[in-house]
């Protein structure tokens, strides 16, 4: 098998054989009841040739009576240990493939976000059904198959050369022709399998990228043009799959004429030794069976490891999941811890950053600014000067290529991510709503809230009343997304989460920007209570947002240009002048 499988590939199927060994008593179970079965299976060749010498040619009754009973025995026997074997490894092909989910799973959700920058989450998601599904079938059915035959096959030829040496020399002959395209036709499969699941993800994240975004498909009139697409990709991956599975016709087709061709010569050598009198019917008979089952065996060997291949391909690109390492990450010495409750204190010191897909630009470019406990700092200037990146850094989404981020003047990098986010609630400007109930996406910020602490939330983010509205209250289940309820109720939703959470950091990314005047209104009624007490960094598109502000910080291509008031910076700042009569609507009076 070292032959058959890459470097890389026997790795991923270490992994396989890793995840089985917590259940190491189904395994043996089943390996018992694998070689019992083989046993059983091998040794009715000796009852077949009991059955016409002793049964048969003596034409005794009682003789065929008895060798009748034994065939029977081992046939019941067969079938107990074939239950056994089928149910054993079945469960454990289950069983380690939702290990193996919830394993990928867990990983997945620790890696930073730069990793899906260069990922599309649609492959992964492929990754994590597709692949491990056909990992449980592998695991499941096909491992087992593949001992099964190979005992088969060592056995049938340990028997053949007992029963007759002569013919057995035949068979041996045979087998260096068989195992040849096995191993020609194997590595070529290998590489189209690999190739035949890369098409598959392929099809899997064109489907999920198209229904996710659905409304704008048909907004735009782009059926036609997606259908084409996704019909092209799906000949992709039928083309792909047309060539593994041809040459996997090949390898069977070449098995079955070489094998049952050596078994057809092998009859004619042996029935001219029966009509000679050098061997008996019976001998004659139980070596055609064993060299039945040493042919059948190879031809389902060749078939397994195809199988085999395949699952190779599929264990390889979970291993690359698995292997996959986050690039923030607690420190491995000096771990500092912060307080049960923080002040809400920052400071950013020289922070220079560049995202991995775009390393040539800086998002943000040696800023520098402190935020007091309990301030309210707005964040203010043209899109892309770097205002969400900034939040980024804050929750430690990405480390800065230059500088730091201080929280109670202990590094962010010196803080156990985990520890550093729970200072924090952020409302995001699309704000994220998950499939499930409105009462859980409000308590996502915090699970162990009481159903009065839910409703008191939502009365502060004046969310209650739409909620009462709708056809289950706070059981409605929401879609995907979101879907169904408007961006003023979306964002709702999301202050009530956050004000849930009770963190004593507030992010809010232009919480307003995409809402009604009426909407608007009653966050701005909200935010007052969300902020009392917190430390607030605000992303503002709105006049009343950036008056409320104790300071406003005022950013243009990544740099901080001016800190100060409304009044203030509209005096001597132009761009924040500007940006306050274009996006403001207000102080152009003043700017004159």
């Amino acid at each position: 098998m070292a032959s058959v499988f890459s470097g890389r590939q026997r790795h991923a199927i270490r992994l396989a054989l890793r995840m089985i060994a917590p259940y190491r008593k189904q395994a043996i179970g089943a390996l018992l009841a694998l070689v019992v079965t083989a046993g059983i299976t091998l040794s009715m060749g000796q009852g077949i040739r009991l059955m016409v010498d002793q049964g048969f040619m003596t034409r005794s009754p009682t003789l065929l009576n008895e060798t009748i009973g034994l065939f029977m025995g081992l046939v019941v026997a067969l079938a107990v240990g074939t239950f056994a074997r089928f149910y054993l490894v079945s469960w454990i092909g289950e069983r380690v493939v939702a290990d193996l989910r919830k394993q990928v799973f867990d990983h997945l959700v620790s890696l930073h976000p730069g990793f899906y920058e260069n990922n599309r989450s649609s492959e992964i998601q492929s990754r994590l059904t597709a692949d491990t599904t056909l990992l449980q079938s592998v695991i499941g059915s096909s491992l087992s198959m593949f001992l099964r035959n190979a005992l088969m096959v060592i056995g049938g030829i340990i028997l053949l050369f007992f029963t007759n040496p002569k013919l057995t020399s035949i068979v041996v002959v045979a087998l260096p022709l068989v195992i040849a395209p096995i191993l020609i036709f194997g590595r070529r499969v290998r590489s189209l399998s690999r190739q035949s699941q890369d098409r598959v993800a392929d099809v899997g994240s064109y489907v999920s990228e198209a229904l996710g975004q659905i409304k704008t498909v048909q907004a735009y009139n782009h059926q036609e043009q997606d259908r084409q697409r996704f019909a092209q990709t799906a000949e992709d991956a039928f083309e792909t799959a047309r060539k593994r599975i041809l040459q996997r016709s090949w390898l069977i087709t070449l098995v079955i004429v070489l094998v049952l061709g050596a078994v057809g010569v092998m009859l004619w050598v042996g029935g001219m030794d029966v009509i000679a009198g050098r061997i008996s019917g019976g001998e004659l008979a139980a070596f055609v069976f064993y060299s039945l089952i040493v042919g059948s065996a190879f031809g389902t060997l060749s078939e397994v490891i195809g199988e085999m291949q395949r699952a190779a391909g599929a264990a390889e690109r979970i291993t690359e999941l698995l292997q996959a390492r986050s690039e923030i990450t607690a420190p491995a010495s000096d771990l500092l811890t912060l307080p049960e409750r923080i002040s809400g204190r920052l400071a950013l010191e020289n922070l220079s950053f560049a995202y991995p897909s775009r390393p040539e630009r800086n998002a943000v470019d040696g800023l520098s600014l402190t935020v007091e406990a309990g301030e309210t700092l707005a964040l203010v200037g043209p899109s892309g000067a770097g205002k969400s990146t900034l939040f980024d850094l804050l929750l430690r989404f990405y480390d800065p290529q230059q500088g730091r981020v201080l929280i109670e003047g202990i590094p962010a990098e010196r803080l156990d991510p985990l520890d550093l986010r729970r200072c924090f609630a952020w409302v995001s400007q699309t704000p994220a709503l998950f499939f499930g109930s409105v009462e859980d996406n409000i308590r996502y910020g915090n699970p162990a809230a009481s159903v009065e602490q839910v409703e008191a939330a939502a009365r502060i983010a004046h969310a209650h009343e739409f909620i009462q509205l709708l056809p289950q209250g706070y059981q409605t289940h929401l879609g995907d997304g979101g879907m169904g309820l408007s961006g003023g109720q979306r964002q709702r939703l999301a202050i009530a989460r956050a004000l849930l959470a009770d963190a004593p950091i507030l992010l809010l990314d232009e919480a307003t920007s995409a809402l009604d005047a009426q909407s608007e209104y009653l966050i701005q009624q909200a935010l007052p209570t969300l902020m009392k007490g917190r430390t607030t960094l605000v992303i503002a598109h709105r006049l009343a947002t950036v008056q409320n502000a104790d300071r406003i910080a005022v950013m243009d291509q990544g740099k901080l240009v001016a800190v100060g008031t409304h009044r203030g910076l509209i005096a001597s700042n132009p761009l924040y002048a500007r940006l306050a009569a274009l996006q403001f609507n207000a102080g152009v009076e003043q700017v004159d």
